[in-house]
């Protein structure tokens, strides 16, 4: 593993070296932190150093956590996989087949509209234009942006990546706890966890040892936050903030039946829907197998500002987790990190 160790050293080098990295990298190898280190600034403008204690955002990183609150619920009775959505949330959407499972929202299959719909829109901020950020503090004020639409398909006919879905399993949580959403989060995941440095915090009032997200202005060649072009406060698809050691120990609690017991971790992380040769989606999970067994269960988010990967290995008994409070930066990192594997 020495090898292995120097050589990451090198690569991490490297492309810090050459995309002027901002954010975290860390290794994990069975008990053993085979690398860590932070780079770039939590704050530009005060010139503070990010740290491995540093808090970042991870954007579509969290729908993981939301996928597992909807197992807890399925493992306790409350609702289950194959509940309507009719049946567990007491909202009207007009337009929706009624035939919507929790199964095919928690798998992307559900064909609702979503309110960004990543194959047609390419810059987050655009929507923010009709609807201020600022006003998006639950996710009940997400509703106007798509109750109304029109179905995109047939459900479970095909993947189509969806926020929205996640937006409504959130709303199913809380309907079914009475809880908001990120207080069910937290109660259930984040303290039983050990997760103490992670939370959803709100932009305007960030903790402190909390990364700002950094946006270049190509044309000025400045930088600005992104303040402005995110939701003000994260939800079930999105915008948790959480510190690599948090990760890591969320990673082991997971892997460890602590969060779900061992029948419902096992579904959590079956490959549910095909989403391309490769690439499987569990819940809220993506799955790469090679050579016909499962490479990686990993989950990714981008935000204005916000870029993230996080993966565990199972048969190499790594966790890597990479956050970044710029839009890229981490994908590059895991793509070469895994080649010394």
């Amino acid at each position: 593993m020495i090898k292995t160790k120097d050589q990451i050293e090198k690569i991490v080098k490297e492309i810090h070296q050459n995309i002027d990295f901002s954010g975290v990298v860390l290794i994990k190898k069975d008990d053993d932190i085979i690398y860590e280190n932070s780079f770039g600034y939590a704050n530009r403008s005060e010139c503070i150093n990010n740290t491995l204690q540093t808090r970042f955002g991870i954007a579509s990183g969290c729908k993981l956590f939301t996928a597992i609150s909807i197992c807890q619920l399925v493992e306790r009775g409350v609702i289950t996989f194959h509940t309507k959505l009719k049946d567990c949330l007491h909202i009207k959407f007009p337009n929706f087949n009624e035939d919507i499972t929790v199964h095919q929202l928690l798998t992307h299959s559900s064909g609702i509209p979503d309110y960004f719909d990543e194959s047609i829109m390419d810059n987050f901020e655009d929507l923010w234009k009709q609807t201020p950020m600022y006003l998006l503090k639950s996710l009940k004020d997400f509703l106007p942006l798509f109750q109304n639409s029109n179905m995109m398909f047939t459900p479970g006919s095909k993947f189509y990546y969806n926020n929205a879905g996640f937006i409504i399993l959130g709303l199913i949580i809380e309907q079914q706890t009475g809880l908001e959403f990120t207080e069910y989060i937290e109660r259930n995941i984040f303290v039983p966890v050990g997760m103490n440095d992670s939370g959803y915090f709100s932009l305007d009032n960030l903790p402190k040892h909390t990364a700002l997200g950094y946006i270049k202005d190509v044309n000025r060649q400045k930088w600005r936050t992104n303040a402005y072009s995110i939701p003000i406060k994260g939800g079930s698809d999105g915008g948790a903030y959480i510190t690599a050691p948090d990760m890591v120990q969320f990673w082991e609690a997971l892997f460890n039946n602590e969060i779900l017991s061992h029948e419902y971790t096992k579904l959590l992380l079956t490959p549910h829907i095909l989403v391309n040769n490769s690439q499987s989606y569990g819940y809220g999970i993506w799955i790469e197998k090679r050579q016909g067994n499962i490479f990686k269960y990993h989950v990714m988010g981008y935000d204005p500002g916000v870029s993230f990967r996080s993966a565990v290995y199972p048969d190499l008994g790594i966790t890597l987790v990479i956050p970044s409070n710029k839009g890229a930066g981490p994908e590059k990192f895991m793509v070469e990190i895994e080649g010394v594997f």
